[in-house]
């Protein structure tokens, strides 16, 4: 029997993290349980939970996988009439039907009926496809579930030696927390310098910290092979050398888990993401997409994009689950503004690097500038530089990367700023900042490197 006969709207959500259960939150507001039936599907065993601290929960940072949960099951079936059903997985999206089939963790296959759709399934690891990686101690680490897989492996092994695959945020996070732990730590990278998400004279700066903490960087090295005995893990392999390896970490970045959506016949956009509207609309009435899974438009380059980052996926899935409840909301683009700590440094960016500003056909004059985070004579004040990119004719900010100590990254929020708003350097350099000595030079160094480039552009 059709449920939907003489019963309430039912919305099915597949994937049960930041977008997904954001977008259901939101439904929820606005139609109560008489008149909006929610159910939830999630792969895993846990909802609403913070990935990006799994490093910090290897590392120990964090105390346990409880402390990274926002809500979990019980929460919402309890606060919010929120069906959450974990350890089920949907195999198939039948879009002219309108149901999705899902396996339940007793292996049940189940075909659920549905009016609206909201599609979250996130991103997956890239992995190198080489042979060995699928031996024992090789890992990919996403979802909570792979964290909480990680630090059990580390509990019951004790490995000595760690070795990380990729140079990005997750990978170079990852290094600093088997550091943590008093583990010999290699990361190889492809690139010229770890974190490629900034210019590569940045990366340089985190490559020097990383190695005054004992890791050994390995760049412009392409694993060929990971070596395995007995099915576990053992060395990682480059045409430079081989590298033992007790456990291994891919941080080769991610890629939108957009397979099931393609499969169901949903249109799929350049960027390997779902292809969405401002409100989170697929191609398909009814469905709805969020999260790491959709591409998004880039509000400097103009471009479709693929950028896995929570505040995107909550964000988004807040704009779905307003449209969905029959309110109006929109979800205005991306610029790519992240900010994470690797070892004793802060790293932020936002906008373009000169790589993306070339890659959109941006003529374009950069300007970097060293200065501290606090006035120089105050205690603690310490170094930190900061690089723009401007468009040469109109001055137009087109990014900005910082890198530096304690208390330096969050000012990449004022460029994330004048970016979503489009000013140019010079108003940037005469922006109005707070100023005492604790906490900033009495020029902070964001106006520093404005004006400097808002120099060399003529202004």
């Amino acid at each position: 029997m059709d449920r939907r006969v003489n019963a309430r709207t039912r919305l099915l959500v597949v994937g049960g993290d930041a977008a997904g259960m954001s977008a259901a939150s939101q439904a929820r507001r606005r139609i109560g349980p008489d008149g909006l039936e929610i159910l939830a599907f999630e792969r895993g065993a846990h909802t609403s939970y913070s990935a990006c601290g799994i490093p910090y929960l290897v590392g120990k940072t964090v105390a346990g996988p409880e402390d990274l949960v926002a809500r979990d099951p019980a929460t919402f079936r309890r606060d919010h009439a929120i069906d959450v059903r974990t350890g089920t997985e949907v195999r198939a999206l039948d879009l002219d039907r309108r149901t999705v089939e899902a396996v339940g963790p007793d292996g049940r296959v189940s075909t659920e009926p549905f009016d609206h759709l909201m599609v979250a399934t996130g991103a997956v690891p890239r992995r190198p496809g080489l042979p060995g990686d699928g031996s024992e101690g090789v890992f990919g680490v996403q979802t909570l579930d792979d964290g909480i897989a990680v630090t059990a492996y580390l509990e019951e092994r004790r490995p000595k030696r760690a070795v990380v695959v990729g140079g990005g945020y997750i990978g170079l996070e990852m290094a600093e927390a088997f550091a943590l732990r008093g583990m010999e730590v290699t990361v190889i990278t492809s690139g010229d310098e770890p974190m490629a998400t900034v210019d590569p004279e940045m990366g340089a700066l985190v490559h020097r910290a990383m190695t005054g903490m004992g890791i050994d960087v390995r760049t412009r090295e392409r694993v060929s092979a990971i070596e395995a005995e007995d099915g576990r893990v053992s060395a990682v392999v480059t045409p430079e050398g081989t590298y033992p390896a007790d456990i291994v970490a891919l941080g080769l970045g991610v890629r939108p888990a957009s397979d099931l959506a393609r499969d169901a016949g949903l249109e799929i956009g350049p960027s390997g993401g779902i292809a969405v509207d401002a409100r989170m609309r697929t191609s398909h009435e009814g469905v709805w997409a969020a999260g790491d899974c959709v591409e998004s438009f880039h509000r400097i380059s103009r471009a479709p994009v693929a950028i896995a980052l929570g505040t995107h996926a909550n964000k988004q899935g807040r704009v779905a689950g307003i449209n969905i409840g029959g309110g109006y909301a929109r979800f205005e683009g991306v610029l790519g503004t992240a900010i994470t700590k690797v070892c004793d440094l802060e790293v932020a960016r936002t906008g373009l690097g000169e790589a993306g500003a070339e890659a959109a056909g941006f003529a374009y004059e950069t300007a970097t500038v060293e200065s501290t985070t606090r006035a120089g004579y105050y205690p603690g004040a310490t170094w930190m530089t900061v690089k723009l990119l401007a468009e040469r004719r109109s001055g137009r900010l087109l990014g900005g990367q910082i890198v530096g100590r304690e208390n330096s990254g969050k000012r990449v929020d004022v460029l994330a700023t004048a970016l979503w708003n489009g000013m140019d350097v010079e108003d940037v350099s005469g922006m109005d900042l707070s100023y005492a000595p604790p906490f900033s030079p009495v020029w902070d160094p964001v106006l520093i490197a404005a004006r400097k480039l808002s120099e060399k552009l003529g202004g």
